[in-house]
């Protein structure tokens, strides 16, 4: 009964063909060699979230701490934002970044834990700057209730 299976042997010259072929493809990734790159932090009271762009914000590599593991509160922590830099960081020596500008945004706990994690692994730091959106003075706020 069900579906009948036939199985094809594979021969040891074909199995080493394979292996070349994702050599090949290996290589060809680790061949994209970039200086310099610019880190987006975006960081929040739940998350934290680093993404590597390069020069025309081509996004290279991205990373938060929700993607980490780090689950409800402990996600906003400065511990979880330091981890997410560190995995960032490691991404972009195999690309092959030696220098990056800063650009940060938002009101986070990890905001400068998320930095000192990606520069920790020797990639040098140019720039930093805050793109927080500040309110000015906001929407009008709701009429008094009435009794």
């Amino acid at each position: 009964m069900g579906k009948k299976r036939i199985v094809k042997e594979e021969s040891p010259a074909d199995v080493a063909v394979d292996k070349e072929e994702r050599k090949e493809e290996e290589t060809k990734v680790s061949r994209k060699r970039i200086d310099s790159g610019v880190l987006y932090v975006e960081s929040t009271y739940n998350n934290t979230k680093l993404t590597l762009t390069d020069s025309k914000n081509n996004t290279l590599a991205w990373s938060s701490s929700g993607s980490l593991g780090f689950k409800g509160a402990k996600k906003g922590t400065p511990f979880a934002a330091a981890k997410v830099g560190e995995t960032l960081a490691l991404k972009a020596q195999t690309l092959g970044i030696k220098e990056v500008k800063v650009v940060v945004k938002g009101v986070g706990s990890g905001r400068e834990s998320a930095i000192r994690g990606f520069i920790s692994k020797g990639i040098n730091l140019t720039t930093i700057r805050d793109k927080t959106a500040v309110p000015h003075n906001g929407p009008k706020p709701p009429k008094p209730r009435r009794t």
